[in-house]
């Protein structure tokens, strides 16, 4: 299982401690959530911490944008470091261009998928992508409650994938434990995204070798 820490929880405070945290932790990735206020309710951050965070590891960060319009922005993401860049399928009138735009600076590509969007929307590109990001909540807040259709719609992308012939990993952030966790690996996730869970513990270090060993 590949484990990514969702920043967005950690002390911001603290974060070179933070940082320096995971990456001496078994989490595979970093997820950087990035919220604009208008495509979400929520604003969290930009480039300035996605290069601070650059400079205390070389783990892969793993970007999600949570963004409107976020082809104005992929260039810069790419200077600040981002390794994966995922974008939201209902944010992209053109999300074909966009995936090709993303793999041609060098990142992988990934595709986030809002709780309402069914997995059957990304049949014509599932071959172009790194990445899909099921999300398990309705994205702008850490710390909700997951759905428990999830698991479900993990299982249809998990078929698709195989029956496409894709090389894509699913992730799934929102309401990761080790409870939920576990539904989503039998299912087929490859990827949890885990924030309150990991930061919020007594022992982050050991929640996430939890997660790891799922």
């Amino acid at each position: 299982m590949i484990v990514s820490p969702s920043v967005l929880s950690c002390d911001f405070g603290n974060i070179e401690r933070d940082t320096k945290m995971l990456h001496s932790s078994q989490a595979d990735w970093l997820h950087i959530d990035v919220m604009d206020g208008v495509f979400v309710p929520n604003i969290s951050f930009g480039f300035p911490i996605l290069d601070a965070i650059r400079k205390h590891t070389d783990k892969v960060l793993d970007v999600h944008l949570m963004i409107a319009n976020p082809d104005k922005y992929i260039q810069d993401f790419k200077k600040s470091g981002a390794d994966i860049l995922t974008v939201h399928f209902e944010a992209c009138p053109h999300l074909h261009r966009t995936i090709g735009a993303i793999k041609e600076l060098g990142m992988k590509a990934g595709v986030a998928l809002n709780p309402h969007t069914p997995v059957s929307f990304l049949e014509e590109v599932i071959k172009d992508l790194d990445l899909v990001l099921i999300m398990s909540v309705n994205p702008g807040f850490g710390g909700q409650k997951f759905i428990p259709s999830s698991v479900e719609k993990v299982a249809k992308l998990s078929d698709l994938i195989t029956k496409s012939g894709s090389n894509a990993i699913i992730e799934v952030d929102g309401g990761v434990n080790f409870e939920t966790g576990k539904l989503l690996s039998n299912a087929g996730a490859r990827a949890l995204v885990a924030g309150s869970f990991v930061f919020g513990s007594p022992d982050p270090l050991e929640t996430i070798a939890g997660l790891k060993n799922l």
